[in-house]
């Protein structure tokens, strides 16, 4: 499923709940920006919750949007375990699976102060390297694989698991929030 969002409002965004759910979201537009791709986990109905930032709805603002939503694919496709699964599609003229946002600090910024955009390719369920260019231009490549990850030579890695979220720090200075959803698919 792909679905970007595009608004007049920096505050509008939208969360993807998957069928049956009221408030766990396999997308959250907040953290992971306003343009998702990925592969549903399980047939049904999905619900995708556009909203303003709290702040923004305080102060009565209001957002003009447009919201595409795409669907492609079997739901009966078959997974490739040494890989990522067969129907997860790349990014037309990347070698990612899907990209967008997450939230990022450089230093001694607040956490999450930032969005650093980002580009994964997926392994097997777990496994994934997220590429995140910070502002400033450089990429850093996390590896996920299983419970670890690392940073590529000289990334000294903290990595811990907050609910469906990862909070990576590097060298003490760069911090990330990687959600599942953006190894997974999901």
């Amino acid at each position: 499923m792909t679905v970007p969002l595009k608004s007049d409002n920096t505050a509008n965004y939208f969360n993807v709940l998957p069928s049956g759910s009221k408030d766990v979201a396999v997308f959250n537009g907040s953290t992971g920006g306003n343009d998702w791709n990925g592969t549903l986990a399980a047939d049904g109905e999905y619900t995708i919750r556009v909203y303003l930032m709290r702040s923004a709805a305080r102060r009565t603002e209001t957002a003009n949007y447009a919201l595409t939503v795409g669907i492609t694919g079997s739901a009966s496709a078959p997974v490739n375990h040494g890989a990522a699964p067969v129907g997860d599609a790349k990014v037309k003229g990347t070698p990612y699976h899907a990209t967008g946002k997450v939230p990022c600090s450089m230093g001694y910024s607040a956490p999450g102060s930032s969005q650093c955009e980002f580009g994964v390719i997926r392994g097997t369920p777990g496994n994934a390297e997220v590429h995140v260019t910070p502002r400033g231009g450089f990429k850093r490549v996390l590896t996920f694989v299983g419970a670890n990850v690392s940073a590529g030579e000289g990334g000294k890695v903290k990595a811990a698991r907050s609910g469906d979220d990862w909070l990576i720090e590097v060298n003490d200075y760069e911090r990330y929030r990687i959600l599942d959803g953006v190894m997974n698919g999901g």
